[in-house]
């Protein structure tokens, strides 16, 4: 090989390493922006909430009414709004007192298993069902930066003989919460399955976590709270 071509060789092969090397590091810079990127979405993610902007509404019935909120959640901003033997018809009709008049940020709806008192079966899920949806919209519509997350409906155990879950069944509330699941996964709602949360192994609602086979005891409703806290701190990806 001829001197000159010899030259012409090496020239070729260095410029061909100057643009590997030009492209790698592009490369290296372009991993290090993205990367920078994504940190700065973490520490984004992991900034402290600002409470004091936070208003946090917990709807319902009697299982929200005694719920020993702030034995559990000290200061956090919850407010209870939740009435014994309240049913969906209730609710509708004192959305303002009960929602709207707190302005929330977020809004945790737990209610249908006492409109089972009158008629337990699955045409009782329909008018639930119903209900739900237009209390959901409600609150869309009239609080439209308010998140919302719908919890299903909580077994019960018949079993213990109290009384208290006599007028419902299992088997109806759990084809009511895949209808609610359902629902929610396609109008923007979060779901939340406290339901399997508080079962035992037959299905029913466990006797160590309710005392009457229809409300929580304090093992439940803090088995509920350390199962709802993701949810209050918008990591329910966690």
């Amino acid at each position: 090989m001829s001197l000159k071509r010899k030259i012409t060789v090496l020239s070729l092969i260095m410029i061909a390493f100057f643009v590997c090397e030009y492209f790698l590091v592009k490369n290296i810079e372009s991993c290090k922006i993205k990367k920078n990127k994504i940190e700065s979405k973490e520490v984004e993610q992991k900034k402290p909430i600002d409470w004091k902007k936070e208003n946090i509404v917990f709807l319902g019935d009697s299982i929200r009414e005694i719920y020993p909120i702030n034995d559990i959640f000290g200061d956090l901003p919850i407010v209870k709004s939740g009435v014994s033997g309240y049913t969906t018809d209730d609710i509708l009709e004192r959305m303002d007192s009960m929602v709207y008049q707190y302005n929330p940020t977020k809004v945790f709806i737990l209610i249908g298993t006492n409109d089972y008192r009158e008629d337990p079966s699955l045409e009782t899920n329909n008018k639930i069902f119903n209900n739900i949806k237009k209390i959901i919209s409600n609150i869309k519509r009239n609080r439209k930066k308010a998140e919302i997350y719908l919890e299903s409906v909580y077994p019960v155990n018949r079993q213990m003989k109290s009384g208290a879950a006599e007028e419902r069944n299992n088997t109806t509330i759990i084809k009511l919460n895949d209808q609610l699941k359902d629902y929610c996964n396609s109008h923007n709602v979060t779901y939340i399955n406290t339901h399997d949360e508080l079962l035992d192994n037959e299905g029913n609602f466990a006797e160590k976590y309710t005392y009457d086979g229809l409300h929580p005891n304090s093992l439940g409703y803090a088995r509920i709270s350390n199962f709802l806290l993701k949810y209050i701190y918008g990591m329910q990806s966690m």
